[in-house]
């Protein structure tokens, strides 16, 4: 290729996938899509065809494992049709046994050649831009052995090449085969391999790698993917926080409560991470929300991540506190997510983040609570990991990041995690109680400030229906 010339690029049609290769599969080559049974493999493969199709491109869907009323059924439950895409059934061909109530499939005495014949001659009847071959499983059964599969491979790879199609091959990952998978990989241009995992608990993990694609930067290791009704395939690609992000003077961040300003030096800084660590009760949420109301009531956008309260529970909290924050949600400028416990993956939460950023060009996020979302999560230190990622992209937005973490119990004084994520914050704040003489008193305290400075001394925190104040913690006078 030239230099400076770019190469030419088609649309896989999964959300998120063009994103990972840097535009797109290059044209006029072969590809591998790998994956166990029900990972995904059928519905990429459509999505591949239909992007044909919107492009104008004639497609072809070559199928040797599944019927036409199958493919039609997966179509229809995600809404699509196959209008524009030729199906070859091969099991039901005239053109192998010469009688049309037999399948290929079910003579035993079926060449490899005649197959070939049949999938050729489609091809040339067609002059398809765009192919899916599925699947290889069946061609390696029927060659019987490694060197002769990889024969066939080439050829059909050479075939293809000559008429300029771009073909996803579909292969099945079974343990009879994985020993000599190493055969396909050197041939085809590109591999990408679909994986699914059951967890302990809640729904399955999906994710996604592109192993190999010559000629491509591409974004490599695992990206976390969901099958959903209607969208088929969708990829999240991890986030790569960029290093080229033009320097932004920071901004203060104000709460509305002079006296908590003060302890911070005047204000949080913009493009910073909060840590609010605290015992159940002591005003965690209640600091969440009061950020909120400041930053909505100076006309930006917040985005709130709840983990663990109810949506309608964080209105009426924050009303009884003389914050009311409904109508900023109807009009948009609030934007409110609340998820169930193992809903969601890491790397789509991140990208849900990132739109919501995007969209409403917010400049507080508050998640509520980091404790509540890292629960939810089945590897606890690879998702830190993750959002370490998802922070360092926030703060570079210029973006006030506020993360709710609670302690064990009640009146426990270890954080409710067993990771450390002290090294996220750039600012921590500590929120405790302390009983004297039969009063319970909320202490508030800034105990670390990357950025400029703040006040070490302890305060009390008051939280009432009139409001909330920070005021000088002086001991209750002795009776």
């Amino acid at each position: 290729m030239a230099e400076g010339k770019k190469q030419s690029t088609v649309s896989s049609g999964v959300a998120g996938l063009d994103e990972i290769l840097r535009g797109g599969l290059p044209a006029s080559n072969l590809y591998i899509l790998q994956g166990d049974p029900g990972s995904g493999k059928t519905t990429a493969a459509l999505q591949f065809l239909r992007a044909g199709v919107e492009a104008g491109e004639r497609c072809i869907y070559v199928t040797l494992s599944q019927t036409a009323a199958e493919l039609e059924a997966i179509s229809l439950s995600h809404g699509w049709t196959l209008d524009g895409i030729r199906i070859e059934e091969l099991a039901a061909s005239e053109a192998v046994n010469g009688t049309a109530d037999q399948t290929i499939f079910q003579t035993a005495e079926l060449r490899l050649d005649e197959t070939r014949k049949v999938i050729e001659s489609a091809i040339e009847e067609y002059k398809p831009q765009r192919l899916v071959y599925d699947s290889l499983l069946e061609i390696r059964l029927i060659t019987g052995d490694t060197p002769r599969f990889r024969r066939e491979l080439i050829g059909f790879k050479a075939f293809l090449s000559q008429r300029k199609i771009v073909a996803l091959l579909l292969d099945t990952q079974n343990q009879v085969w994985q020993h000599d998978g190493q055969e396909i990989e050197g041939i085809a241009h590109g591999v990408i391999r679909l994986h699914k995992s059951l967890e302990d608990y809640g729904a399955i993990r999906r994710r996604i790698e592109v192993s190999k694609m010559r000629g491509v930067a591409i974004a490599d290791g695992y990206h976390d993917m969901a099958i959903r009704e209607g969208a088929g395939v969708v990829v999240f690609p991890r986030i790569v926080p960029g290093s080229d992000a033009l320097p932004v003077k920071p901004r203060l961040i104000k709460s509305g409560v002079a006296a908590l300003d003060e302890m911070f030096g005047g204000g949080q800084e913009s493009g910073t991470i909060t840590l609010v660590i605290g015992q159940s009760g002591t005003g965690k949420s209640t600091m969440s929300s009061l950020y909120a109301t400041a930053a909505l009531q100076r006309g930006e956008g917040v985005a709130l991540f709840l983990f663990e309260e109810r949506l309608e529970t964080f209105f009426r909290r924050s009303e009884g506190l003389g914050m009311d924050l409904r109508q900023f949600y109807k009009d948009g400028q609030l934007v409110i997510y609340d998820f169930s416990p193992n809903e969601i993956s890491p790397g789509e939460f991140g990208q849900i983040v990132q739109n919501a950023v995007t969209r409403n060009k917010t400049r507080v996020v508050v998640i509520d609570s980091f404790t509540g979302y890292l629960n939810s999560l089945p590897h606890r230190e690879k998702a830190v990991l993750d959002i370490q990622s998802l922070l360092k992209h926030l703060a570079r937005s210029d973006v006030l990041t506020i993360l709710i973490v609670a302690q064990h119990g009640l009146l426990g004084q270890n954080v409710g995690i067993d990771v450390d994520v002290s090294f996220l914050g750039d600012t921590v704040l500590l929120l405790r109680i302390a009983e004297h003489e039969g009063r319970l008193r909320r202490n508030i305290t800034v105990v670390k400030k990357r950025h400029g400075p703040h006040d070490l001394d302890v305060r009390e925190l008051i939280i009432a229906s009139s409001g909330v104040s920070v005021v000088a913690y002086n001991p209750l006078p002795e009776t």
